[in-house]
């Protein structure tokens, strides 16, 4: 073996440990990450959906059918079926890519209500312990606070620590539409917590939302499973790899029910998920923002046809994780970096991991002209943007 040979592979080799520390000493005061098993499959309830055929009517496969299928098939039937479907099965139809929004609204909003009526039972039963009665107290609390009049929860699923999608201004008008993917440590419980709102799905989705036009709608979609702290989970692509495919088909099911292409803002390791999912995705515009990396060399290993944006500021402590794949450790490339190719996003005025979204930053005045379709067109970017 040469030296350049013996060289090369021994810098490999301290990117690697340097990658491993970074992951077993945590950063800004995170802690060891356990190990999550992803959420797959079609939605819950699935079984007596196939199962039903009372309508006398064959129901299209929530596993199978395409979104396409999904959406010709609730277009073809009149009111009064479609209300019963939701009456019926409300955990499939509020889950079901391609089924109208206005479907969905109803139905998750007959979900959350049987779940909390299950959790109350659960809080005065003998047999189970005191752990289990607060567990249940907590989740009606949420529950109570997702049923709030005027929330549009257009995905909810309390299998593991929970998924929900849910929708800031009027999906059925809005001429330009946004989907917001976060990273690690977001579930159910962590939507729209109080602490570090700009960190949150609700809290980006609601900023970006303020921002932009009166035409437009942003989706905040938790709708895998995240990493939880740093760890195997957070350093590898097992959950994004998971993730993907859901997030192709929740963007294929807006696209299919009527929806313009959504832009896809995805935050740290949401762009591991964005990444993965990049050939796939029916988007125009792709903003990753504090980015661990996407997986990809460049924008051409994304094998997109979309427009790539990337914005990082100098305070994220993502910049000290190495930008390196190695042995499934790692991401690749900074898509901030000019190499990786993507269209660079200003943001001096943001602060930190979770400061992108913020108001009065550069980083969400950008955003939003992304999300108002200003960003489509290489004469009209982003104020500041630079390719």
């Amino acid at each position: 073996m040469g030296f350049r040979s013996w060289r090369a592979r021994s810098r490999r080799a301290l990117v690697a440990a340097a990658l491993m520390t970074t992951i077993v000493t945590g950063t800004a005061g995170w802690a060891i990450g356990s190990e999550q098993q992803p959420l797959t499959g079609p939605p819950p309830g699935t079984s007596s959906w196939r199962a039903d055929h009372t309508a006398g009517m064959t129901l299209p496969d929530p596993e199978t059918a395409s979104p396409d299928r999904i959406a010709a098939f609730f277009d073809s039937l009149d009111q009064d079926r479609r209300d019963r479907l939701v009456a019926r099965h409300p955990s499939v139809v509020g889950n079901l890519d391609g089924a109208p929004a206005a479907l969905r609204f109803e139905a998750n909003s007959r979900y959350l209500r049987a779940e909390r009526a299950r959790e109350q039972t659960r809080v005065t039963d003998p047999d189970l312990t005191l752990q289990d009665h607060e567990r249940a107290r907590s989740l009606i609390d949420r529950y109570d606070e997702l049923l709030t009049p005027g929330r549009q929860i257009l995905a909810f699923d309390p299998r593991g620590r929970g998924q929900v999608a849910e929708v800031y201004g009027d999906l059925a008008t809005a001429e330009h539409v946004s989907v917001v993917v976060p990273g690690s440590d977001i579930d159910l419980s962590t939507f729209d917590r109080a602490t570090d709102r700009y960190g949150t799905p609700a809290g980006m989705g609601h900023a970006l939302r303020a921002a932009t036009g009166p035409r437009t709608a942003v989706i905040a979609w938790v709708g895998y499973t995240t990493p939880v702290g740093l760890g195997p989970d957070a350093a590898t692509g097992r959950l994004a790899e998971a993730g993907a495919p859901r997030l192709v088909r929740f963007a294929q099911g807006l696209t299919a029910s009527g929806t313009p292409r959504p832009a896809v803002f995805c935050h740290s390791y949401g762009s591991v998920v964005c990444g993965l999912a990049a050939s796939r995705l029916p988007t125009a515009d792709l903003v990753v923002l504090g980015s661990p990396g996407m997986r990809a060399d460049s924008v051409a290993d994304l094998h997109t046809t979309a427009r790539v944006w990337a914005a990082k500021d100098d305070s994220d402590w993502i910049d000290k994780v190495p930008s390196v794949e190695l042995f499934g450790l790692g991401h690749g490339e900074d898509p901030a970096e000019p190499g990786f190719g993507a269209r660079r996003i200003p943001a001096e005025r943001a602060e930190g991991h979770t400061g992108y979204f913020a108001p009065g930053t550069d980083s969400l005045r950008a955003f939003a002209r992304i999300a108002d379709g200003a960003g489509t067109s290489d004469r009209n970017r982003p104020t500041g943007a630079r390719t």
